[in-house]
């Protein structure tokens, strides 16, 4: 079984509650799925559960290199250097981050409004960058685009590999099929009942 869920601000990517912040049990009363990875806490978007330990372990394999995209909304506006550092790759405190595809965008015409508030400042402009990337360190797209100078106000996860938010509210999730471009796991029930 395979969900995906479009995780509000201040929810954890846990089903247990901590301190004031909420889990996912909340929003998510299906038994035996986890979180395939993790969304930090302040981070909204697409969050893949699923009952599968090996498709977990897949989806979170650094070096599965599946690729992420997350829309963020930064302080400040892009300059060539900085979207040139961002594709080429960063040096942040644990390594040099691999190369990532990074454009300057309009804000999303499918956003939702966010909850809280983003708060702005009226004397800083503001921009939006797509992001995709081929690995998940911690908190890794606030920290490269911290690197370069555009402080990230808010950050949405689009995409997982071929699985999308297409369609799905925020705290909304739903069933979803093996991704796209990839083929199911086999059943090895059904593989024997075949042979027969």
């Amino acid at each position: 079984m395979i969900l995906a869920f479009n995780k509000p601000m201040n929810v954890l990517s846990q089903f247990t509650d901590e301190g004031k912040w909420r889990g996912l049990k909340h929003w998510i009363d299906v038994p035996g799925v986890y979180a395939a990875g993790r969304l930090d806490r302040d981070s909204e978007g697409l969050l893949i559960l699923t009952d599968d330990g090996r498709l977990q372990a897949r989806i979170t394999d650094p070096t599965s290199k599946r690729p992420k995209t997350y829309f963020a909304l930064v302080e400040g506006v892009p300059d060539t250097a900085a979207l040139t550092a961002l594709r080429q790759g960063v040096t942040l405190k644990d390594g040099p981050t691999r190369p990532a595809k990074v454009e300057a965008v309009a804000e999303p015409d499918w956003l939702w409004p966010r909850d809280p508030p983003v708060r702005m400042r009226k004397s800083v402009t503001d921009s939006w960058l797509k992001l995709t990337l081929t690995e998940g360190r911690n908190r890794q797209v606030r920290r490269m685009c911290a690197h370069v100078g555009l402080p990230v106000l808010r950050l949405v996860r689009w995409s997982v590999g071929g699985w999308t938010l297409d369609g799905l509210a925020p705290g909304d999730w739903r069933r979803i099929e093996a991704e796209p471009g990839r083929s199911a796991p086999v059943d090895p029930r059904t593989q024997k009942e075949r042979r027969k």
